[in-house]
């Protein structure tokens, strides 16, 4: 499970807000995009991995233990060894469902933001925003 990061930024106007919120979306898209293609192409060999070993645990009257699947753990690290396609389908089925979530917490934040286009026009205003891995989850109004 990722952590996010939490980081408070200084903006001029929503529409700088609104600018950063459009750019990390496009990046979520591509990255997201990105892992949508690797699951395509790695589904396919992990469901025939997957039939492979299960006629040879048919074949020889053996269940997989887990010990056999080379998983250890090292601190909070699960570590993987001799990764099978069926690992990487999992670690990237998790990396798509975050990408997707962040995507709808964006898309969110950015719909969200819309009201404050009303008071673009108070002089010296200015946006302290918290962000949780750059999602705005809270807005000060500051007038200097």
């Amino acid at each position: 499970m990722t952590q996010m990061v939490v980081k408070l930024k200084e903006y001029n106007s929503a529409a700088e807000i609104a600018k950063m919120l459009d750019s990390e979306i496009t990046r979520t898209k591509s990255m997201l995009g990105e892992y949508l293609r690797r699951l395509d192409e790695i589904r396919t060999l992990a469901e025939r991995s997957k039939k492979v070993r299960s006629v040879i645990y048919k074949l020889t009257g053996k269940r997989a233990a887990a010990s056999m699947l080379g998983e250890l753990t090292v601190g909070d690290l699960n570590v993987i060894l001799d990764a099978t396609p069926l690992h990487e389908l999992t670690v990237i089925q998790e990396a798509v469902r975050s990408q997707q979530e962040r995507l709808l917490k964006l898309q969110k934040g950015l719909e969200d933001i819309k009201w404050a286009d009303q008071i673009e026009d108070a002089e010296g205003l200015k946006f302290m925003v918290l962000e949780n891995d750059n999602v705005p989850t809270q807005i000060l109004l500051k007038i200097s």
